[in-house]
Parts: C-alpha cells; sequence; structure tokens
C-alpha cells in the first residue's frame, strides 16, 4: 500500500505547474468538453506510466540490490532538484485540433509525458517498490488528482495555485525517499 499511497502524493504534488498540467488547462479552455479530456489523460497516463513501470521492474533485473539501491537513491535526490525547475510549455504539443477532445488529448499527454518528471519518477518508483500495479495506479491517480481539477476548473484555479510551495513539498519527498534509499544503501555496506 506504501507504493501506491506514495505514488500517488508524488506525483500529484509533482505534476502541479507541470507541463502536462498546462497542457490540460489549455485542452479545457479549446475544447470545453472535459469528460473526453478526462478519459484522454486517464488513457495516456496509464498507458505511458505502464511502460514506465514495466521499465523500472525491469532494471530491479540488471542490478544488484546494493548497486539499484543507490541508484534510485541518486536518482530520486536528483528528482527533487528537478522538480523544482519549472517546466516550459511547448505550444505544438497542443496543436492536434484535428482528431477531437479525446484523440488530441490522449496524443499530446502521451507524447507530453515522455521523458518528462513523472514518468521518470515512475521508472523509479517502480524500481523501488518492485510493485508494478500499485506504483502504475498510484502515478495514474497522482496524475488525475492534479489534472482533473485543471480540466474542470480551467483558468479559475491556475493563478491561485501556489506552485512553488507544491513543487517544494514534492522535491523534499523526493529527498527524503532519496536520503532514505542512500542510507539503506550505505547500511548494507557497514557505513
Amino acid at each position: 500500500m506504501d507504493a501506491f499511497l506514495v505514488s500517488t502524493g508524488i506525483v500529484a504534488l509533482a505534476e502541479v505547474g507541470d507541463k502536462t498540467q498546462l497542457l490540460a488547462f489549455i485542452l479545457a479552455a479549446k475544447f470545453r468538453k472535459p469528460w473526453p479530456i478526462i478519459a484522454g489523460i486517464f488513457i495516456a497516463t496509464l498507458a505511458n506510466h505502464g511502460f514506465a513501470g514495466a521499465v523500472g521492474a525491469w532494471v530491479t533485473t540488471l542490478m544488484g540490490p546494493d548497486t539499484l539501491r543507490w541508484v534510485l537513491g541518486i536518482s530520486f535526490l536528483a528528482m527533487a532538484v528537478w522538480t523544482l525547475i519549472p517546466d516550459k510549455f511547448d505550444e505544438e504539443d497542443a496543436k492536434l485540433a484535428r482528431f477531437g477532445a479525446f484523440g488530441t488529448t490522449l496524443i499530446a499527454f502521451f507524447l507530453a509525458e515522455m521523458g518528462d518528471k513523472t514518468q521518470i519518477a515512475t521508472v523509479a518508483l517502480a524500481a523501488q517498490y518492485q510493485s508494478l500495479a500499485l506504483v502504475v495506479a498510484g502515478t495514474t491517480v497522482g496524475m488525475m488528482i492534479a489534472n482533473v481539477p485543471a480540466v474542470i476548473l480551467g483558468g479559475k484555479i491556475a493563478d491561485r495555485m501556489p506552485v512553488r510551495l507544491v513543487h517544494g513539498i514534492a522535491a523534499a519527498i523526493f529527498a527524503i525517499l532519496g536520503i532514505a534509499t542512500l542510507l539503506g544503501a550505505a547500511s548494507a555496506f557497514g557505513l
């Protein structure tokens, strides 16, 4: 259950102000059809994070437990720093309107998530917890927690969200995970 809750919390916090949340705002304003947009976000996230989680699970087969702890610990610390760097939104991500609200959202979200911090976090969390289903479910729920209000409420909440504070909290959680993982790795080596 920790895998699900931690994955949900980290992604929900990291997603605030992320380029995909900005994409959700733009798609909501453009199409004004929340349910097809929400469905597109859900399916794109499930596919993208399912792939990322599978990569994370596969990585665990390539490394011994001690090496994996060091790699994950450093990865979580890097994610903490990355979370504090504001995303830039590329207008090209939203220029697929010919596919309708659902199709545009599905394609744009899947592509926007490629290499995004929440996808990389999914890889690391799946490797850390070795629970593919719970991590993917958690990261998908986290994406929905952050993006559904963006779609439904649109610009009404965009300016009121304390993005820096939320990113700071997400960064702190990543840092805590990184330090805890590294301490586990250090204790394995008697350090």
